[in-house]
Order: C-alpha cells, then sequence, then structure tokens
C-alpha cells in the first residue's frame, strides 16, 4: 500500500467526525486570518511614523488597539483549533484501535502462530501512537498551511505583484528540495516500524520467560541478543531521524535566500518610490508567513513518514482475511449428544508436507477416546480441526450426523470444554477466572466447581479467598494452582464434550490422582478427547488411538494395545518398567 493510499484510507476514519472537521477548519481560518491582518496593520502604524517630530500618534493608538483585539481572537481561535484537532486524532485512534483489536479476535489460529505477540502488541501501542502523532500535527499543519500560503499570495500581490512573483518562484525549489528527501527518507522508516516491532516481541517473550533464561543462565546471550537488536533499531532510527530531518534546514535555507533577494528589492522600490517602508515590512512579514507553513510541514515531515509507515502495519493487519465467514443457514448446534465422525480426513499446515493423508475415525456418543504418541504425531492437531481453529484440506468431520462447515463455530465450541497444557488466567479475581465461561454463576457453582477440581483448599489459603486478585501471568500462584483453576473453569461450564489436552501435566502425583477422579465424574456420559504422555491417566479409556505422523496406525483398549505388543506397549513399558 503506498503512501497515499494509507492516507487516503485513514481519512476514512477521521470522515465519521465531519461536524468536529468542520469546527476545525473554521477556527484554522479565523486563527490564520487573524495573522494575516496583523502584518498589515503594522505596516500601516509604520507609514504613520513620518519622520522624527512627524508621528500620528492617534491614528497609531488606534491601530494598536485593533492589532491587540485581532491577536486575541487569533490566540483564541487557535486554542480552539488545538483542542479540536487533539479530539479528532484520539477519536480516529480509538476507533482504529476498537477496529484492529475486534480483527484480532476473528483472526484465524494460523494468524497468531506465525505472527509473535510482541510485535502484534507494538502495533497497537506503537504503531497507533505513531498514527496519533502524525494526525495531531498534520490536521493543524496543513489547514493552516494551505489557508496561510492562499492568504498571504493575495496580501503580497496588494503590495507588490513583482517581489510576489520573485516569492512565487522559490515555491517548486522548496517543494522539489522537501520531495527529493523525503521520498528516500520513507523507506527507512518502514525498516524502523519493522524492527521495533520485532525488538518489542523479543523483549516480551524474553520478560515471559524470565524465570526460564534464570534458570539456564541465558542472561547474557539474551543481552547479547537484546543488544544486537537495540543496535539495528539505532542504526535504523538515527539514518531516518538523519536524513528526515534533512527537509527543514533546506527548505529553510532555500526561503531565507528568497527573503534576502526579496529584501533588497524592497529597498530599491522604496527609493524609486514604488513601496513604502510600512508597505515594505508587512510584504517581508507575509514572506515570512508564506514560508512557514512549507517549513512547518517539512519539519512534521519525519512524523508524518512515521505515521504512515505504522499505519500500513495496522492496515496489513486489518486486510489479514479473518476466519472463513459462517454460512448464512449455519447450524446452530444445541447441547450435542457426542457422536462424532471424522472422514477420510486430510490436512496439512504447509502445503508441501501433509501431516494427515487419510484420517477416519467414528466416537460414539460417551465414549472416552485417549490419544498417544511422540511429539509431532498429529495430537493436538485433531484437536484444531475438531474445534475448526483450522480447516480440513478434504475430507469431513461431523457432530451428530452434520458437517462442523455447516455450523456456526459459537455453537461447535460452545459444545467443548478444552483444558490445556498452557494455562490461561487473566488479571482479575479467582472468582472472575473461575466464571470465565459461564459469567453469570452464583457463587455456589462456583465454589462447587472449584471443590470438584481439587481446588477450594488452596484457593481459601489465599489472602482473600475467591476474591484474591491475581496478575495476568499468575506469577502469585504456582503452575500446578493455575491449572486446577483452568480444570475448574471447564467444571462450570459442564460441557457436554471434552478435550483435556496434557491437562494434569503440572500436577503432583497425590492431586493428580485426585483429579482424576472429578474427571472421572465429569467424564461419565459424555464424548471426551484425552491427549497425554503420562500413560497412567488413560488407561482407562474406551478407545486408545496410537498416532505417528498423523495417521493412527494403532488403536484399541490398552489391554489389546498391550497384548498386540506395538507401539503403544513399547511405550507403555518404557514408563513403567523397573531397569
Amino acid at each position: 500500500m503506498s503512501g497515499k493510499e494509507t492516507w487516503k484510507r485513514l481519512l476514512t476514519y477521521v470522515n465519521q467526525y465531519k461536524n468536529t472537521a468542520f469546527g476545525v477548519v473554521v477556527c484554522a481560518i479565523i486563527s490564520v486570518l487573524a495573522s494575516l491582518i496583523g502584518p498589515y496593520m503594522i505596516g500601516r502604524a509604520i507609514d504613520h511614523m513620518v519622520g522624527q517630530g512627524v508621528v500620528d500618534f492617534k491614528g497609531v493608538a488606534q491601530i494598536l488597539a485593533g492589532l491587540g483585539i485581532v491577536y486575541a481572537t487569533g490566540s483564541l481561535f487557535s486554542w480552539l483549533l488545538t483542542y479540536l484537532t487533539n479530539r479528532i486524532a484520539f477519536q480516529t485512534v480509538n476507533d482504529m484501535r476498537r477496529e484492529l483489536f475486534d480483527h484480532f479476535n476473528i483472526l484465524p489460529l494460523s494468524f497468531h502462530d506465525n505472527h509473535p505477540q510482541g510485535d502484534s502488541i507494538s502495533r497497537f501501542v506503537n504503531d497507533m501512537d505513531a498514527v496519533s502523532d502524525g494526525l495531531l500535527q498534520g490536521f493543524s499543519t496543513l489547514i493552516t498551511g494551505i489557508v496561510t500560503i492562499i492568504g498571504s499570495i493575495v496580501l503580497m500581490l496588494y503590495i507588490s505583484p513583482m517581489m510576489t512573483l520573485v516569492v512565487l518562484v522559490s515555491a517548486p525549489v522548496t517543494y522539489g528540495v522537501a520531495r527529493f528527501i523525503t521520498t528516500r527518507s520513507q523507506r527507512m522508516f518502514r525498516e524502523q516500524a519493522k524492527i521495533l516491532g520485532s525488538l518489542n516481541g523479543y523483549v516480551e517473550e524474553m520478560i515471559g520467560g524470565q524465570r526460564v533464561v534464570t534458570a539456564f543462565h541465558y542472561e547474557n546471550r539474551t543481552f547479547e541478543e537484546f543488544s544486537a537488536k537495540n543496535e539495528q533499531l539505532y542504526q535504523a532510527g538515527v539514518k531516518s531521524q538523519f536524513y528526515g530531518s534533512l527537509s527543514n534546514p533546506s527548505t529553510r535555507l532555500v526561503n531565507n535566500m528568497t527573503f534576502s533577494v526579496t529584501a533588497m528589492i524592497g529597498c530599491i522600490s522604496i527609493i524609486l518610490g514604488v513601496i513604502s517602508v510600512g508597505g515594505l515590512s508587512s510584504f517581508l512579514i507575509y514572506t515570512n508567513l508564506f514560508a512557514k507553513p512549507f517549513n512547518e510541514i517539512t519539519g512534521v515531515l519525519t512524523q508524518f513518514q512515521s505515521a504512515t509507515a505504522s499505519a500500513q502495519r495496522i492496515f496489513a493487519i486489518l486486510d489479514s482475511p479473518p476466519e472463513q465467514p459462517e454460512k448464512s443457514n449455519a447450524v446452530q448446534l444445541e447441547r450435542s449428544k457426542g457422536t462424532i465422525l471424522f472422514d477420510h480426513v486430510k490436512f496439512s499446515y504447509n502445503p508441501e508436507r501433509t501431516l494427515i493423508t487419510d484420517f477416519s475415525l467414528e466416537v460414539k456418543p460417551g465414549t472416552r477416546v485417549a490419544i498417544v504418541g511422540q511429539t509431532g504425531a498429529g495430537k493436538t492437531t485433531l484437536v484444531n480441526l475438531l474445534m475448526r481453529f483450522y480447516d480440513v484440506d478434504s475430507g469431513s468431520i461431523s457432530i451428530d450426523g452434520v458437517n462442523i462447515n455447516d455450523m456456526s463455530r459459537d455453537s461447535l465450541r460452545t459444545n467443548f470444554g478444552m483444558v490445556l497444557q498452557d494455562t490461561w488466567l487473566f488479571s482479575g479475581t479467582i472468582r472472575d477466572n473461575i466464571a470465565y465461561g459461564k459469567p453469570e454463576a452464583t457463587e455456589e457453582e462456583v465454589i462447587a466447581a472449584a471443590t470438584a477440581a481439587n481446588a477450594h483448599s488452596f484457593i481459601k489459603r489465599l489472602p482473600h479467598g475467591y476474591d484474591t486478585v491475581i496478575s495476568g501471568s499468575g506469577d502469585n500462584l504456582s503452575q500446578g494452582q493455575k491449572q486446577l483453576l483452568t480444570i475448574a473453569r471447564v467444571i462450570l461450564v459442564d460441557p457436554p464434550m471434552l478435550i483435556l489436552d496434557e491437562a494434569t501435566s503440572s500436577i503432583d502425583t497425590l492431586t493428580e490422582a485426585r483429579i482424576q477422579k472429578a474427571f472421572m465424574k465429569m467424564i461419565a456420559g459424555r464424548t471426551s478427547f484425552v491427549i497425554a504422555h503420562r500413560l497412567s491417566t488413560i488407561r482407562e479409556a474406551d478407545l486408545i488411538l496410537y498416532m505417528k505422523n498423523g495417521d493412527v496406525v494403532e488403536s484399541g483398549t490398552h489391554a489389546e494395545l498391550l497384548a498386540s505388543g506395538g507401539h503403544y506397549a513399547s511405550l507403555y513399558n518404557s514408563q513403567f518398567t523397573t531397569a
């Protein structure tokens, strides 16, 4: 997307606030007119001072009084201009940030898998701030600049057409110099924004994994990698700012030369009697006023370029395709019976490397299915397909005889409860975190779910019990306690089908045994999928699938698979055979 297209798109957001924008234009015109009337009145006052002892004090006093009123009016509307400009800029960025967050929620899981979290956060914070600064500077500078240039030209022509021609000749030169520099520095600002996003992503990862960094004595290497990225940002920032800052002094040089030439021509005109001293004074002030918008615009070009680069990064996210849209006649899945059919499913994350080639499986209601296999075998992929985090390449998945592609995603996912290996909590109370999937839950329901998950006892030991506020990362809880809260969260929702992906991996053996009892009660009568590496948790499963390279190579009950002496038996014996 080019810079022109980017700003054209930004203006569509501004267009929502037409009344405020109209007020900005009115305030800009009045404040600029006040600044343009002032020099003319100053010139008239000078002409009232003919010589020593020949001064029209009464006329000068009247002009000065009028000048005070003019400048007071200009200051008032200049303040209003600033206020309204800030309002438009912040409202626009507020709308963009809201739209960006809303779009993030409908992006497919593949997007989040392929984009660092820190870089995404940078677009919400740093890039939005850059756009806001660009809008703040841009609106007032552009509008006042246009009015100032037009008004200055009109008044300069009124005073001296010949000198006006000299001033106007400098305008294309000023524009050409600024254009030459900005077109070459825009690429550097894009690179700067990209590196900043990368650095934010790295910092977010390292801070989030600080305990692991410390445990593996990785501090020095982390600092070296950070320093390298920070140095890249420094170099990119210095280059972009240096080249961007060349615009203002370069245009000022052209304008100062123009001012000098105009002053000399004006002095000759005074000698010839073509113009008065007051007229020349006014004209020279208008020359500066005419050049001022060019200097201001080139002065904020750096912010313009930074805002353009940041807006392009924001729009790149907004233009990312969302999840495949729902069908207009999408089926609303009520409480499912739990019949699931995988019919010749084929899937790959990378088109060049197929992960699941031909997977078929029929799961009857209430069946407890365990999925085991080596890392990367495709166990979690099956869950991703079942939840429609990814769509199958070919084949189909049906629930209760209905293709999940024909269902609304909300109703599909509402019928599943997921407990993952990676716990996720948000800043809030323990109660809020447990009731995340059911905000209207009563106190008794929350306590009952926590008790079933064996979390009630440790919650009561916290400073404020269920009202204890935890951080988003849950650093004030152990990993096992965090996982107990996520289990309680699912128990509270009471879904008809369950997915447990290493749900007890961070819990001690004794607690795991208690949780297993809670799971057995929760699983009873429900279709469930259990992914586990600790095979002691799945021996009671109705069906065990052993996956390898995306395909099921063995299936059966625990006893049947042990008797066959295949992959599952080998894996099981490796965990339970005493050396």
